[in-house]
């Protein structure tokens, strides 16, 4: 698998790079827990992913760019979830997220050696087609009625307008798919590092890729503001904070290099112990990891 991803990429000239796994700062996401490390007495992370120093180098000038490799996560450990993991991160200059979504049906295409169908499903169509909520018009107490329908063992009180869609699209949502699945077009509140759409202010030019009801991949048309970045960064570590979670220090390194100017692009990750499950038929990430950690306790 890993030869034919390297043969893809070098077939259009893209760099294979390598970037630290270790840093003074981290991703700030909510739903992401990063993993505490040290080394000559300073506190330093475990990177959850390349994303930060990939764009560094696109900055500096790289082009387009690949990496495969580890990322860490904490608290993440079940059937499809381990707290090390194996990542293909690429940013395609000049792309925007639609153009990136017909890039990765052709890889995926070559791993398989076969034309696979895929389907495409705007985040706002999911809602309105298994769940009947207009999310234009739909009020809190609406979503919160359909976690609790679907959802067990939920406190709905505590839960926000995006925790009820992140629990509806993972839970509920997701179970509803066959093959390979992108949704796309998600809220501007969940944008992540996603630019919003010019065309409409509220959808953010995100994408995930499922496989049945498991995520593989989360990509965007790239955000370039340095300050909207950094407004984003401080809203995810107050949500933190308001959560109970730790806050995260934001990488300057990062910030500065976008204020640089960071170049038109559109960038994904893709796990690849997810897709070798796919590409073997396998329903557990333990199946193709060399190390598994026993001790660690099972997230369903």
């Amino acid at each position: 698998m890993v030869k034919k991803i390297r043969a893809f990429f070098d077939a259009r000239d893209y760099l294979e790079v390598d970037t630290p796994l270790l840093g003074v700062s981290t991703n700030t996401d909510i739903h992401i827990q990063s993993i505490r490390a040290s080394a000559c007495n300073q506190p330093l992370y475990l990177q959850t992913s390349p994303e930060f120093a990939m764009k560094r180098l696109l900055v500096e000038g790289s082009g387009s760019i690949y990496q495969i490799c580890h990322a860490f996560r904490d608290e993440e450990k079940g059937r499809t979830h381990h707290p090390e993991f194996t990542l293909l991160e690429w940013y395609s200059l000049n792309f925007d997220y639609v153009a990136l979504m017909d890039q990765m049906e052709q890889l995926i295409g070559e791993l398989f050696e076969s034309s696979l169908p895929f389907t495409r499903i705007s985040y706002f169509e999911c809602f309105q087609r298994y769940l009947g909520l207009d999310l234009h018009t739909a009020a809190l107490d609406q979503f919160r009625d359909q976690v609790t329908q679907h959802i067990t063992g939920i406190d709905v009180l505590q839960l926000s307008r995006a925790d009820c869609m992140d629990l509806l699209i993972s839970q509920m949502i997701g179970k509803q798919f066959s093959g390979f699945t992108f949704i796309y077009d998600y809220p501007a509140e969940q944008a992540s590092l996603a630019r919003i759409k010019q065309s409409n202010p509220l959808v953010a030019e995100r994408f995930e890729l499922f496989y049945g009801e498991m995520e593989l991949a989360n990509g965007f048309s790239e955000l370039t503001h340095a300050s909207e970045q950094r407004a984003r960064f401080e809203r995810d570590n107050q949500t933190r904070t308001e959560n109970g979670l730790n806050s995260y220090p934001v990488d300057e390194d990062f910030l500065q290099a976008l204020e640089q100017g960071l170049p038109d692009c559109a960038g994904v990750a893709l796990g690849l112990d997810r897709l070798l499950m796919v590409l073997l038929e396998l329903n557990a990430m333990s199946a193709v990891l060399v190390l598994d950690t026993q001790q660690l306790p099972l997230r369903p």
